[in-house]
């Protein structure tokens, strides 16, 4: 058990350095406010490995990161927290298809796997952004243009960017099914062993 938290642990760290390298590529920007990325995807790849509270871990280990490293952009303390803590651990609620995905690989029903993955990611990319959302609602409302309110303001620039990342983190993730399913399966895994034959 402690074998397995120890690995947990490291890939945890290694994905959310990953995530921090993707975010430090170009991105798609259809509008000045909207960054389009697959920055998310080592969150979710770890989600699909792991579970919820490995990649929460992940996604947490992330936000702070993108703080020690001075690539956040913070306003207060506060929204800091909301959009650097709350919102990338959040991610790692892709986690909670993790047993119905990794059932699905392992009996190689990968069309049905796809299709729980492509889920799990729009509620790990809707819990981020829901954060996103709210703070940008609260501490951004002076950037919506004039005469639209902070509200939708905020639910549009958020959802664009949500729905966006959605779509493209799902496209390679399916890549990978499709060419190295291996990188989700993970060995040794509880789930590797059929209930006949489970104590």
């Amino acid at each position: 058990m402690k074998k397995f938290k120890l690995i947990a642990l490291i890939e945890a760290s290694f994905f959310a350095a990953f995530a921090i390298i993707l975010d430090l590529l170009p991105s798609i920007k259809p509008m000045p406010s909207i960054s389009i990325s697959v920055a998310m995807l080592p969150i979710f790849i770890l989600a699909f490995r792991w579970g919820i509270r490995v990649s929460m871990i992940s996604g947490f280990m992330w936000g702070i990161l993108q703080i020690v490293l001075g690539d956040a952009w913070i306003v207060t303390p506060v929204q800091a927290f909301i959009e650097y803590v709350l919102a990338f651990a959040f991610i790692g609620f892709a986690g909670l298809f993790y047993t119905v995905i990794q059932k699905h690989l392992r009996n190689g029903e990968k069309k049905i796997a796809v299709a729980w993955i492509i889920t799990a990611i729009f509620v790990g990319s809707l819990a981020r952004y829901f954060w996103h959302f709210i703070a940008g609602v609260v501490f951004f409302g002076s950037a919506a243009p004039e005469g639209m309110s902070p509200f939708l303001f905020s639910f549009a620039v958020n959802g664009v960017t949500m729905l966006g990342s959605w779509v493209l983190c799902s496209i390679v993730v399916g890549l990978i099914i499709s060419t190295a399913p291996q990188l989700i399966i993970r060995k040794n895994d509880p789930l590797a062993i059929p209930h006949n034959k489970a104590s």
